[in-house]
């Protein structure tokens, strides 16, 4: 889904590129399982996806990638 550009505005008011890097790299790894679950309809399956992809971002905005940034 993309974002509004509203929302834009307030995600660039909040954090930094760094952040925004981070997070969108926790969801590039979901696995194939999170990301079918979290359209699901049943309400229990979708949220152990919203769960399971809350606990990435967290750890990887704790923790880092491990991966150095070259350039």
């Amino acid at each position: 889904m993309a974002l509004h550009s509203g929302h834009r505005g307030i995600i660039d008011v909040l954090m930094n590129d760094n952040e925004k890097s981070l997070i969108a790299r926790a969801i590039a790894r979901a696995p194939q399982w999170v990301r079918n679950d979290l359209a699901a309809k049943d309400n229990a399956v979708r949220l152990r996806a919203e769960e399971t992809l809350t606990a990435m971002i967290i750890n990887i905005w704790e923790k880092g990638t491990g991966e150095t940034v070259e350039g």
